[in-house]
């Protein structure tokens, strides 16, 4: 019943406005016409004119029909700034009120009935910040007021907090409106619109956006910090939490700018990718790429020969390697670059202070203006019965592991079908092991398309590798992994068992949940990656929503400049181009959509294929295995999607791409850029080719072909 009556309402005051066309009168020329006709009744009865303007902006309001502002500018320009702002302010408020509450008990549920779950995060976001994100949402102009009022009626905002908030967020743009409107009443001509005072409210109108961002700002500023005791001094401009890839970009643009860092690093510089990840797994990689070309060497036409494979002097080039990559990531070396290196574990004690447990022993504790937290990620060990004790490795401990072995281990037993357990297996397999790599999804390499998925199994099993998808691991007894697939168990024994299943954010030990700031499965930050502290931000793996040491170097550079320099000008992080390798043997790359994510995402794409097999220097390689793939917009444009690349040196023929997606190059300009012969890039080119051959005007070309029979008589 009270729906009922709340429609009919809302049907009624609909109703009145078309049928007596009101809409006439909330025009600029109809207010204008109507002031002068009201402002002699407003003098002899300025109660009743109040009131009755009143109850109309209410109503207006209410029903979410146009008008609203120029009713506001109306009211300057009948009651003046004060008596204008004041009827305003409180009609606005109520009539948004009735909005919102129409709303609520009108469409509410039959909204959460359908939309949930979508509705679900919305109402937790207004649960915590309510208050503060209708001010925002208030004092932003580009919102339009009937769509806040509306909106907000779905969300279960408690609506006393409603009508206050509404009440002082509209206070400003209120001002703003009812002062133009005192000015606007005045004009007699054309002239009259460069009077200062029209002028002035026009500026004034200009400037509200701004100053409501300021004021926001603050607000927002004050209510994070509350409770923290800011230093009237810093003793630096900038702590960096880790020295991976995205710690030591972040300190070196800290230090070529001449700003005060301090780097704290309290294992290894230059973190996991030289110590533990890119570095020396692609040295492992190349050697066991050389083993396999001695056995495979009779398509080059020499005699194949089985290698010998001293794995412990496998393991010391690939720990010369690191050595030798060292001094480019070294404490020396940042500490020339007028970095302040600090081997140790940071603690934020809050936003403005670190405190660190030194190597030496001693502690010491630094103010800062800005914090970039860069601690990377570790790997992720699931929790299956009995892998405590099962002596279980990660990309992190193997390399010490191999360190201490005379042979590859005989049986090896890969958990995980992503990149690195894919590398891994590989590589492993070539150096004499046994290896049994195990993947729950039905597919390795899950983010990619079929076809490439299905190409990185049969190059794995070609090794030699057993790949068994869609088999889950269960249990671990002694030196025996038990999985399970359709019901049935299957044993794999192992002398050595690599769990490659992902890896996961460093989130603890550096005071984050202490002084809180927001974590999920990575450090929350928006979009310029400040965390809900804006002094506060956080670059790389720890961040994520990518795990790649490209991606970390791109994200520093965004994070460190705005700690710098945000309170001059913020940069929002740039992801629409990433990059991605497997460096498998054949490389796989990729950039941008793949057919997947486009079906997923509902975009209709052209997909235009050429097989490295017709590759002259690829044939004269004898490396025919692999494609490339573009993705194109259906409907012949030729701008790049998406690129994914199977191949010999695929990561390298993948810039071309990326180089054309982010400066939109399409694919006649790459066709049209001379390429060397023989290459393998020219793939590239030949891709772009057959695009061009598939859209060729067949038209043009028939009188083309006439044109070149009459030239011949």
């Amino acid at each position: 019943m009270k729906k009922l009556l709340i429609l009919a309402a809302l049907a009624a005051v609909i109703a009145a406005y078309f049928v007596f066309d009101l809409g006439q009168y909330l025009t600029l020329e109809g207010i204008k016409q109507a002031v002068g006709e009201w402002e002699a009744f407003y003098a002899e009865n300025p109660l009743a004119v109040l009131a009755a303007f009143f109850l109309a902006y209410v109503a207006v309001t209410a029903a979410s029909l146009p008008g609203a502002a120029i009713m506001t500018l109306a009211a300057g320009a009948l009651f003046g700034v004060v008596t204008g702002t004041i009827l305003v302010s409180f009609a606005s408020t109520l009539g948004a009120t009735l909005a919102f509450l129409s709303a609520r008990y009108v469409l509410r549920d039959s909204i959460e009935a359908r939309f949930g779950e979508r509705l679900k995060a919305i109402n937790a976001g207004v649960d915590r910040d309510g208050a503060f994100y209708l001010f925002t949402l208030r004092m932003i102009p580009a919102f339009p007021f009937f769509v806040v009022n509306l909106v907000m009626g779905l969300t279960r905002i408690r609506t006393l907090t409603y009508v206050w908030v509404s009440q002082v967020g509209m206070l400003l743009g209120t001002i703003v409106y009812v002062n133009a409107g005192t000015q606007l009443a005045r004009i007699d001509s054309l002239k009259g619109i460069a009077s200062p005072g029209v002028l002035g409210s026009f500026v004034l109108l200009g400037i509200a956006p701004w100053f409501a961002k300021l004021v926001i700002g603050a607000l927002q500023r004050r209510k994070v910090y509350a409770g923290f005791k800011r230093p009237k001094k810093f003793d630096r401009n900038m702590v960096v939490i880790g020295a991976g890839a995205a710690g030591l970009v972040s300190a070196y643009i800290a230090a070529t700018v001449k700003a005060k860092v301090t780097l704290v690093e309290a294992r290894d510089m230059g973190g996991d990718c030289l110590n533990t990840g890119c570095v020396p797994s692609k040295a492992l990689i190349k050697s066991a790429k050389v083993a396999a070309m001695m056995r495979g060497a009779d398509k080059y036409g020499l005699t194949p020969a089985e290698p010998q494979v001293p794995f412990k002097a496998v393991i010391a080039r690939v720990m010369d390697a690191i050595k030798a990559i060292e001094p480019h990531d070294s404490v020396e070396r940042y500490t020339d670059l007028g970095v302040d290196v600090v081997k140790g574990y940071a603690k934020i004690i809050d936003p403005w202070t670190v405190e660190i447990a030194r190597n030496d022993g001693g502690t010491q504790r630094l103010t800062t203006r800005s914090i970039v937290i860069a601690s990377g990620a570790e790997p992720v060990v699931p929790p299956i019965p009995g892998i405590e004790g099962s002596g279980y490795l990660t990309s992190e401990t193997m390399w010490d592991a191999f360190a201490q072995m005379d042979a590859a281990p005989a049986r090896v037993a890969v958990l995980g079908g992503g990149p690195i357990g894919c590398e891994l297996s590989q590589a492993l397999a070539r150096l004499g092991s046994k290896v049994t790599q195990v993947e729950m999804a039905g597919s390795l390499l899950g983010r990619e398309d079929a076809d490439v998925s299905a190409l990185a199994k049969a190059v794995l099993e070609a090794d030699g590798v057993t790949v068994l998808t869609g088999h889950t691991a269960v249990r671990i007894e002694g030196r025996m992994l038990i999985a399970e697939a359709g019901g049935a168990e299957v044993p794999i024994p192992f002398d050595a068992l690599i769990v490659a299943v992902g890896r996961k954010a460093r989130l603890t030990g550096f005071g984050l949940e202490d002084i809180g700031v927001d974590t999920a499965k990575t450090v929350v930050t928006d979009e310029f990656l400040a965390t809900k502290f804006p002094n506060i931000f956080a670059a790389g793996d720890v961040a994520g929503p990518y795990q790649f040491t490209h991606t970390a170097s791109h994200q520093a550079w965004y994070a460190s400049v705005n700690a710098l320099f945000g309170s001059l000008r913020k940069f929002k992080a740039d992801y629409r181009v990433i990059p991605a390798v497997t460096f498998l043997d054949p490389e796989f790359a990729r950039v941008g959509l793949n057919e997947r994510e486009a079906a997923e995402q509902g975009i209709a794409v052209e997909v235009t294929r050429y097989e490295l097999d017709d590759l002259d220097r690829a044939i004269a390689e004898s490396e025919t295995r692999g494609f490339v793939k573009v993705l194109t917009p259906a409907g012949g444009k030729d701008t790049v999607l998406g690129a994914t690349i199977v191949g010999a040196n695929a990561g390298e023929l993948l810039a071309e791409y990326v180089l054309a997606m982010k400066h939109g190059i399409g694919l006649n300009k790459i066709l049209g850029t001379i390429h060397a012969y023989p290459t393998m890039v020219e793939a590239n080119k030949f891709a772009a080719g057959n695009w061009k051959k598939a859209h060729k005007p067949e038209g043009v070309l028939k009188w083309v072909e006439r044109y070149h029979a009459w030239r011949r008589g």
